[in-house]
């Protein structure tokens, strides 16, 4: 005759040995979760300080587009001041006669 303790024991076995295999592959897969979080944060900073030195690249590209720019509306600048500065000359000159 079995016995029916023999029979809950095999099933216990057997659901034990089920609840460790389930652990072992949540645990692999923790494992790898926890490796792609690192490589993405990794990533991230890489991401990060590429946008930082591009974002810097930007500003001193714009800053030497403005002086660029300043270059031309400086000599324009300096012919505007010039032609005032004459036509000044001009009334000075009239008012003294």
């Amino acid at each position: 005759m079995v016995n029916p303790n023999n029979d809950i024991i095999a099933n216990l076995e057997q659901k034990i040995d089920l609840l460790v295999d389930r652990y072992q592959a949540e645990k692999e897969e923790n494992k790898m979760l926890r490796s792609q979080v690192t490589q993405l944060t990794d990533q991230l900073d890489r991401s990060v300080s590429s946008y930082s030195l591009l974002e810097e690249s930007f500003g001193k590209l714009k800053v030497a587009k403005t002086l660029e720019a300043s270059g031309e509306d400086v000599r324009d600048t300096k012919l505007r001041i010039n032609q005032i500065v004459r036509e000044i000359d001009k009334c000075i000159a009239l008012l003294n006669r």
